[in-house]
């Protein structure tokens, strides 16, 4: 199906429940308060606790037609909040007296851990802010990006980018390519983004909200476009580099206190700063094998994955190969997605997840990922999704629940509680989303 940026696209729902279930039809803080927990000491030094002065339309009237983020992951109840709660909880002592958390000796220890360290978090807000960089295509449009992930190791150490030794198996197919000038700016050969469509998603039925009947991303890329890029005449590195703003001047763009217009910025934007040249996005809630995280979700290779993520279409991601995990030449981790898990009482369930609790309330849908810096090797910050579908028989049981570990959700599946979208044979569902990994919560 090609994106057409005018017309948000209806289909029935069994033809999109078949579609998914192979291909998806698509190119495929404080102590005592229960809604906000304070970040634990070792955050101290390493992120911005102040609240960001950002206006936020993460609450509108309709949140499957709002733009902008969304909600961001400091929710009103523990279904929509998985920041942890302080070790003083239910102790004699307050919290002054405990030490610090073992990550701050070994960072794959218990304790929380910052890996995208080219900005600070603010762990109130739920948001970073990081540097915003400037490049044009051949024709001198401006294209307007940020750097996330990169596969070499030395320049991830000295730009606090995350290392992901995946990305170099992303070049032959899912990449664009760019070049230093004479400046030492980007030139583009290809690749551009349209802000400009209106997002929007039209849910299912109560308790079935997903899949949606009718769905438009905020942002379509053009054929070319992939956020990843390759430097040919800089030793060929392999960067993850979504575009935020296209074809726009720096005073068309200049939002530094929040009132974003999506309609020249990306979604995720909360803020962007062209003089002092600062970006600030909104983060994600999900797992990794079992701890709590937060994500930046930027592009998405379906046009429903985008609407539904908030994030840009990027049909050239599409060429990435799927299935194939950590197997030799493969550039993607996976990304664990519930369509049907718990959402009754929306973020006051602690047990809430998946897809359908995403349209229904608008937080997000706590999914779970692989491997991520400090605990596996296998980080890629481009994830093959899978959607998991609980068993009816499961339900009737009472056995469906939250999951937030990749070896739990294989094993329920080999168990038979979960299966692909309409109980078709559990495997890739045929697209991709790159998502950054910025913050280990414990």
């Amino acid at each position: 199906m090609n994106c057409n940026a005018s017309n948000t696209r209806r289909i029935s729902r069994g033809a999109l429940a078949s579609a998914f279930a192979i291909t998806l039809g698509i190119t495929a803080l404080a102590q005592d308060s229960p809604r906000l927990r304070t970040p634990r000491r070792a955050f101290e030094g390493r992120i911005d606790i102040r609240s960001a002065n950002i206006a936020n339309a993460a609450a509108p009237t309709n949140f499957n037609t709002a733009q902008g983020p969304g909600p961001g992951p400091i929710g009103p109840g523990p279904g929509c909040n998985l920041f942890p709660a302080p070790p003083s909880v239910g102790a004699t002592v307050n919290l002054s007296y405990f030490g610090p958390s073992p990550s701050t000796v070994n960072r794959s220890l218990v304790g929380p851990v910052q890996l995208l360290n080219t900005g600070p978090v603010d762990a109130t807000a739920g948001t970073i802010t990081i540097p915003l960089y400037l490049g044009h295509m051949k024709n001198g449009k401006n294209v307007w990006y940020v750097l996330l992930d990169v596969d070499d190791s030395d320049v991830a150490n000295e730009l606090g980018l995350n290392f992901s030794a995946k990305l170099t198996f992303a070049a032959a197919n899912g990449a664009r390519t760019a070049n230093f000038d004479q400046n030492n700016d980007l030139v583009f050969d290809k690749g551009t983004v349209d802000f400009s469509p209106v997002r929007s998603i039209t849910p299912g039925p109560a308790g079935h909200e997903f899949p949606p009947v009718a769905f438009q991303p905020g942002s379509v890329g053009d054929k070319d476009y992939s956020p990843l890029i390759q430097i040919v005449n800089a030793g060929g590195v392999v960067y993850n580099a979504p575009i935020v703003a296209f074809g726009v001047t720096a005073d068309q763009i200049n939002f530094p206190n929040g009132n974003v217009d999506y309609s020249k910025v990306h979604d995720q934007v909360l803020a962007i700063d062209t003089t002092n040249m600062t970006v600030t996005l909104n983060l994600i809630n999900g797992f990794s094998f079992g701890k709590p995280v937060w994500y930046l979700s930027m592009d998405t290779s379906i046009p429903l994955g985008a609407a539904i993520e908030h994030n840009t279409f990027a049909p050239l991601q599409a060429a990435l190969p799927l299935g194939k995990d950590d197997t030799f030449g493969s550039p993607i981790e996976r990304i664990f997605i519930s369509t049907n898990g718990p959402e009754e009482g929306g973020c006051a369930n602690p047990l809430r997840q998946g897809l359908s609790a995403d349209l229904a309330d608008g937080f997000r849908p706590n999914n779970v990922v692989g491997g991520i810096p400090t605990n596996a090797l296998d980080y890629s910050p481009i994830w093959d999704a899978q959607l998991f579908e609980w068993t009816q028989d499961a339900i009737n049981k009472g056995f469906r629940g939250q999951l937030r570990e990749e070896f739990q959700i294989l094993t329920f599946v080999e168990d038979g509680l979960l299966t692909a979208p309409g109980g078709k044979p559990f495997t890739t569902s045929g697209f991709s989303i790159n998502c950054t990994i910025v913050q280990r919560l414990d």
